[in-house]
């Protein structure tokens, strides 16, 4: 079974449901609110525990009633809550909104999350036992440095989805095997917007690089290599908040089992576009039957002359994982 280790964020997502988004100083009736557990970090570690890893997740929790609840969510899904601390004060939020369309715009408070600095006891064993390391940037900086140098002294594989955006010092670059940035990111990290040109790019920091594009699938890059785009499915999206964080965890799973990379990515779209036809962040995430089912059924139906992933649909709606 692969093993994954995951630092990163835990946040109860506070999600209200409007049928059009509103615009600065608007106030809008929204059909429904719920809170549901995300947060990057947690919705990885779930993605790719339901793809069939043996998952650990490593950050913290308040001390507050949605700390209770993050970590049961956790627990649920099958990830190893033994790194997860609980820290005096608020757990993180994310006070998301969600439109008819399934676009969503986010306002994360970090809580708990803030307190993710470095390691603690019993850190880098999880690490170390783990064939690949999840990051994303919902933690400071100084503890995704610290997990990224302990993977690399003890030749786990890095994985790192800079989300939110912000300028990555050349310390942890130099230890991440696989950036996985949306186009948006990859445009905020280089200043290039064409996906292409940021990922050649990126190339210069680190060794592969998947660009995630919504409903034209994803862009592959590595050095000495000529890059090619994986397509998404097709499939009418109804909250696209967890998308990126479904593909990064089933494309970990994928990699770690050693499957060729453009199956890898083939496979985590299939996942990705499943979770964006369901409401919720962790809820929304299939498992592993289903995503094999999505991912046979799309390679099918482009064999057969049918509807390619990412071709067109009669009343589809391209899937994202951006």
């Amino acid at each position: 079974m692969t093993a994954i280790a995951v630092l990163g964020s835990t946040n109860m997502d506070l999600v209200a449901y409007v049928p059009k988004a509103p615009r600065l100083g608007e106030t809008v009736t929204g059909r429904e609110f719920r809170t549901v557990p995300g947060g990057k970090g947690a919705n990885q570690a779930v993605a790719a525990a339901r793809c069939g890893a043996q998952v650990v997740m490593i950050g913290a929790v308040g001390a507050d009633e949605f700390g209770v609840r993050l970590r049961s969510a956790l627990t649920s899904a099958g990830v190893d809550t033994g790194g997860l601390r609980t820290v005096e004060g608020s757990s993180g939020t994310a006070h998301i909104t969600v439109d008819d369309e399934g676009g969503n715009s986010i306002v994360v408070i970090p809580g708990a999350n803030a307190l993710v600095t470095g390691l603690e006891a019993g850190d880098e064993a999880r690490i170390a036992a783990a064939g690949t390391l999840l990051l994303q940037l919902e933690v400071p900086l100084s503890g995704v440095a610290a997990a990224a140098r302990t993977a690399r002294a003890h030749g786990v594989r890095t994985v790192l989805t800079p989300a939110p955006a912000q300028p990555l010092p050349g310390e942890l670059l130099a230890a991440v095997d696989l950036l996985v940035p949306n186009e948006h990111e990859a445009a905020a990290l280089t200043g290039l917007t064409d996906p292409r040109q940021a990922a050649a790019a990126l190339l210069e920091q680190v060794p592969e690089v998947v660009v995630t594009l919504g409903a034209a699938g994803a862009l592959y890059a590595a050095r000495g290599r000529d890059p090619y785009t994986v397509p998404a499915p097709r499939v009418r999206a109804v909250d696209s908040t967890a998308a990126g964080d479904t593909f990064v965890g089933a494309l970990a799973v994928a990699l770690g089992e050693g499957r060729p990379v453009r199956e890898a990515l083939g496979w985590a779209a299939a996942a990705a576009a499943l979770s964006v036809q369901r409401p919720g962040a962790q809820d929304s995430m299939p498992g592993r039957a289903e995503t094999d089912a999505a991912y046979a059924a799309a390679a099918g139906g482009a064999s057969a002359g049918g509807t390619p992933a990412g071709g067109a649909a009669a009343d589809g709606t391209p899937a994202g994982a951006s």
